[in-house]
């Protein structure tokens, strides 16, 4: 792993400056990506990873302020390209896969036609007749979904975003921008839906991609992704890289505060602290959980499977399994979302599943969520007061002066200050809008939340700070969680005990420390064996995960 040299740079960045009207957001950094080679670029929310990585494909937006004294990528001057000669880079000189998969795919296009979109956009098989060439590309779509481990791909070609799990979407997106193999890729946060035994999938896709002479810039919260990965890496801070060099050296050796406080602050048992035993009656219990569902084949599959378990007051049941092993669907069922088809769900000792809505109803407020993706379940045209006020149970707070004291003092539990009352969420950070998303789900003082992927999409700083928050509120409001999550450091954090689920069973259940220090399961293993960690790869991942 070492550092290339000017002459065996593939993409050439220097002195790259980004501003959006009067506010600059990258102030002129430099680093270079040589052929074969993967650079991390890490830092939290706001210090300037995305844009820095967007500009490199041309997407800052018509009204950015973009200047370098070069950027090059394979000797190609791409400063001077127009809307027209960036469209030619994207897709095959350079893939992107974006950030956010749950809305990054066209939710009207099914999964296969938007992987094929860069074939058929820079004329993949031209030399072919028009039926031909289109057979092609969905047998090369096909092919794609295999290479990054998507199950029954012709089947999930043909289905439509909102029908695949976050994890799915997520591989859909890495499959489009490697569908032309371009010389760079760029991967903007590729591994945040996914559980670690896809994320090893992955991480082994892009170690591939690397060892065939393609350069890489992974973009990662998680630095021990980074660590398996990269050769090299980049800590952003406040739009400056504050510290670079090799992996080993950054990781293990940091001399900068920043990288020692984003070191700090990653999730795991060593920072779950002294937490008060729970006790009492379980506040929600689940009998037998079963759920089919009829796929676009027409096959019915069970999708949850004899699923039994609870929650106690004050206490959090950390749930933890692959992408489809039917933990959101439990939630669901939990959240009486959607009913089971088979056993039933109690609240506080009274029936909470397949009894009518009306009589729900009023129990609704005791149950509430905090959802993977805030950003998409706000209305983007509310500010926070209104989503606030919106989430109280106006019975329990009459009078609009009452309801603005009550918003303000949501407020103040989740760290936000007053002048974030008037932001829409698109004007909040990634951190805000989970704060916000924890605040509503307190608005009408529930005794349990779900918790689906809460922090997924954090960097590991505001991930911490989050996670500090849940244990806080626990603390003083005597919360119960049910938490789900892919990350076991989170899960090994937040957890009294801990539930391990795949193909729609429980295989495991224990105490955090049981199950993490003492697994039974097979598959338990295995996901603990498939956990990256901050020691630098010694090996290549085709290596170590055969």
């Amino acid at each position: 792993m070492t550092t290339p040299t000017t002459d065996a740079a593939l993409l050439r960045v220097d002195d790259l400056a980004v501003g959006f009207g009067d506010t600059d957001v990258v102030h002129g950094i430099s680093f270079s990506v040589a052929a074969g080679e993967c650079l991390a670029i890490v830092g939290e929310s706001g210090s300037g990873k995305s844009v820095t990585a967007r500009t490199l494909v041309g997407l800052t937006g018509p009204r950015s302020r973009v200047s370098a004294r070069r950027l090059e990528l394979g000797g190609r001057d791409l400063l001077g390209l127009g809307d027209r000669g960036w469209r030619r880079v994207r897709g095959e000189a350079v893939g992107f896969v974006l950030q956010d998969a749950l809305v990054s795919l066209d939710p009207l296009r099914r999964v296969g036609n938007e992987i094929a979109e860069p074939l058929r956009l820079h004329g993949w098989g031209a030399d072919r007749p028009a039926r031909a060439r289109r057979a092609a590309r969905r047998e090369k779509v096909v092919d794609l979904l295999r290479e990054v481990g998507v199950p029954e791909p012709e089947l999930r070609a043909r289905q439509l975003p909102h029908e695949l799990s976050g994890g799915l979407r997520q591989r859909a997106l890495i499959a489009s921008a490697i569908a032309l193999d371009p010389r760079l890729l760029i991967a903007d946060e590729p591994t945040t839906a996914l559980d670690v035994t896809v994320q090893a999938q992955i991480l082994a896709l892009l170690e591939a991609t690397k060892r065939r002479g393609r350069g890489l810039i992974v973009i990662s919260h998680d630095l021990a992704v980074v660590a398996t990965l990269a050769d090299r890496v980049a800590v952003m801070h406040a739009g400056v890289i504050v510290e670079e060099g090799p992996v080993a050296d950054v990781l293990q050796r940091p001399e900068h505060p920043y990288t020692r406080a984003l070191l700090d602050a990653v999730p795991s048992g060593r920072r779950k602290g002294a937490r008060p035993a729970p006790g009492g009656e379980p506040l929600v219990v689940a009998d037998g959980l079963t759920k089919r569902y009829r796929g676009p084949d027409g096959v019915q599959r069970t999708v949850v499977d004899d699923v039994s378990l609870a929650v106690g007051a004050g206490e959090t049941v950390g749930v933890v399994g692959e992408s489809g092993s039917g933990k959101t669907t439990t939630a669901r069922m939990i959240l009486a979302l959607v009913e089971p088809d088979g056993g039933e769900v109690r609240l506080r000792g009274e029936a909470w599943s397949g009894v009518p809505e009306k009589e729900r109803r009023h129990r609704r407020r005791r149950i509430s969520t905090v959802y993977q993706d805030p950003l998409s379940s706000f209305d983007p045209r509310w500010d926070v007061a209104r989503i606030l006020d919106d989430a109280i149970a106006s019975e329990s707070v009459p009078g609009r002066d009452a309801r603005a004291a009550r918003v303000a003092e949501l407020l103040a539990q989740v760290g936000l200050e007053a002048e974030h009352l008037r932001r829409r969420p698109l004007q909040l950070s990634g951190g805000q809008r989970q704060r916000v998303a924890i605040a509503r789900a307190l608005a009408t003082e529930p005794d349990l939340i779900v918790c689906d992927e809460p922090v997924s999409a954090l960097d590991v700083s505001i991930q911490a700070q989050v996670l500090d928050l849940l244990t806080d509120l626990q603390a003083r409001l005597g919360i119960a969680y049910l938490f789900i999550s892919h990350d076991l450091g989170v899960i090994h954090q937040m957890s009294d005990r801990v539930i391990v689920m795949k193909d729609g069973r429980i295989v495991e259940a224990g105490t955090a420390d049981e199950v993490f220090t003492r697994p039974r399961s097979d598959y338990t293993k295995q996901l603990l064996a498939a956990l990256p960690t901050l020691e630098p790869a010694p090996r290549s991942l085709q290596e170590a995960i055969a």
